[in-house]
């Protein structure tokens, strides 16, 4: 009876201190996500804007077709913000007009998409703040009935922040400030201090009101490298995400640290399979796609990774060099350069992870990876699919990936064999990719899917070539030809 009472006791004060784990972060996750947005896609008027306008009002256009395709839509900032349009400067939070349109058609938008069973992912800046009218002070927070208001002031502000040492700033060598900054410092606007506890209950109920009052039904994580991985846990475990995912530029150990330090409550985008991913189209090093140590798949983290071929902020950046076949000097018209993003996408949208889709790769490439989608889907591949009979053979890459309702083959390489194995369906094949569905075996066998494949004709009717079979255009397997 005695070790009874003592082991409830010892739960009793133990409870406390034990935190939820995953929470932001779906078990055996299906969904495919779409980034809706790229730098300065809400102004047609810039020469950058090569794939389409992205403001609430043109997405609302395409809400039948992002739902047929995704499960996830990532939209960018939605608060009203300085001279950086795009929204990673915000002013005001509660104030959700932006140059991406106004609060009343974000609105309608995630109606829309919700109506699709899409769910929709804020991205969210609370590492650092834009200002009012100077250095240090900063625009009220009005959240409404039952969230309170916010006024950030320099208290709020970390203490080694560039405005405490820049003569012209109007806090110059000010004694009231925030405690140092328990991350890398952002040049440029506020950094605010975390380990405030006026900051967490801003942080917490802004991300609340983001789900209950805006319906947004997880986040993206902005600049996460700028503060401790143990507030972000916090703030996902107060308001408690469907999905949460990180941005850290760093490598994967320093991904893992983050990870441990959130208490596994959020996932992280997969910077180091995105750089190998490149190399291994690029030189035609396939051996780089085999399990390794650089990625979230190589350390068996696979529930946590965010796969992605490019994003908003790689796209912007100059300088790719040759192992690079992304950014927006980039020519999406080029049949080369569609080679090798279909195939990137062939690899993502097949392995395990949750793959995000970006938008100029979809706007120029729809039919493509819609099918590869489909595959996924059909297949029913999710966040922690097993891979399994990995090789590398005459510099091709094969794998097999077990979905919950089909197996998959992968095929990459331009020596990659063609031939279809025993029980498995030839269901996609492109430059240098060939995607294999155990138990399909027509591409007409998939609800609505375009034959893909070398066409041509014979005795005036037309055929499509798949590897080594060959189908009508009915998607129908012909045995004798």
């Amino acid at each position: 009876m005695k070790k009874i009472i003592l082991t409830l006791l010892a739960i009793f004060f133990l409870a406390p201190m034990l935190r939820a784990k995953n929470i932001g972060v779906p078990a055996e996750c299906e969904d495919v996500m779409l980034q809706a947005f790229y730098w300065d896609s809400y102004d047609s008027n810039k020469s950058s804007t090569k794939y389409g306008r992205t403001k609430w009002i043109d997405l609302l256009k395409d809400t039948a077709a992002i739902n047929a395709n995704f499960d996830l839509v990532w939209l960018p900032p939605s608060a009203k913000a300085g001279s950086d349009g795009v929204g990673y400067n915000h002013k005001k939070l509660s104030n959700q007009d932006s140059s991406w349109g106004t609060k009343a058609k974000l609105n309608e938008l995630i109606a829309a998409l919700h109506a699709g069973n899409t769910k929709v992912l804020a991205d969210i800046v609370i590492n650092h703040r834009a200002n009012k009218s100077n250095w240090c002070d900063f625009e009220e927070d009005v959240f409404g009935e039952g969230y309170g208001s916010f006024q950030l002031t320099e208290a709020h502000i970390c203490s080694d922040d560039e405005c405490f040492t820049t003569s012209t700033s109007s806090c110059y060598g000010s004694s009231t400030h925030g405690a140092k900054d328990t991350g890398s410092k952002f040049d440029g606007l506020r950094d605010l201090d975390h380990t405030s506890e006026y900051v967490q209950n801003w942080a917490k109920t802004y991300m609340r009101w983001m789900l209950d009052s805006m319906k947004y039904d997880g986040f993206r994580h902005d600049m996460t490298l700028g503060f401790h991985g143990q507030y972000l846990g916090m703030y996902n475990e107060a308001s408690k995400p469907y999905l949460s995912v990180s941005e850290l530029w760093e490598s994967i150990t320093r991904q893992k640290q983050h990870l441990q330090e959130t208490d596994s409550n959020t996932m992280i985008f997969d910077f180091q399979q995105k750089y190998e991913l490149h190399k291994a189209i690029v030189n035609g090093s396939y051996s780089k796609l085999m399990k390794n140590t650089n990625s979230f798949r190589g350390q068996g983290l696979e529930r946590y990774a965010v796969t992605f071929v490019d994003n908003h902020d790689t796209f912007e950046r100059d300088g790719y060099g040759d192992n690079q076949f992304g950014g927006q000097y980039c020519d999406l018209n080029s049949a080369a350069k569609k080679a090798q993003i279909v195939q990137a996408y062939a690899y993502i949208l097949m392995m395990p992870g949750v793959p995000c889709v970006f938008w100029p790769h979809w706007y120029k490439y729809k039919d493509e990876i819609n099918q590869l989608i489909k595959l996924r889907k059909l297949a029913g591949i999710h966040s922690e699919s097993a891979v399994s009979d990995e090789s590398y053979v005459q510099g091709a890459y094969q794998g097999t990936i077990q979905g919950k309702k089909h197996k998959v083959i992968l095929r990459l390489g331009k020596n990659r064999d063609m031939t279809a194995p025993a029980g498995y369906g030839c269901c996609a094949n492109g430059d240098h990719y060939s995607v294999y569905v155990e138990g399909v075996e027509a591409l007409g066998e998939i609800e609505g899917q375009p034959l893909k494949g070398e066409k041509f004709m014979r005795d005036g009717r037309l055929y499509i070539r798949c590897g080594e079979r060959i189908y009508d255009a009915q998607g129908r397997l012909i045995n004798e030809f």
